[in-house]
């Protein structure tokens, strides 16, 4: 499953990455790829304001600088 941000806002774009990984939490286990695209400056908002000292696990492909993998394993 992926999230394309592409052509979207930061402010957009940040809100919706947060409905879709609450919403994909409640489901259950899941791997989300977030495609950032070159924002290098939109990739660290995501991780500042969204990812960083969540649950969620989450890495940068070396074969695409423009994703962001997103998983969420329940305990």
């Amino acid at each position: 499953m992926h999230l394309d941000l592409h052509g979207i806002r930061h402010k957009e774009a940040l809100e919706k990455v947060k409905d879709t990984l609450e919403e994909k939490k409640e489901a259950g286990p899941f791997s989300l790829t977030i495609i950032t695209g070159n924002s290098t400056v939109l990739q660290q908002r995501i991780f500042d304001e969204i990812l960083e000292n969540s649950v969620f696990t989450y890495y940068i492909p070396s074969w695409n600088l423009g994703q962001i993998v997103v998983e969420y394993m329940e305990l």
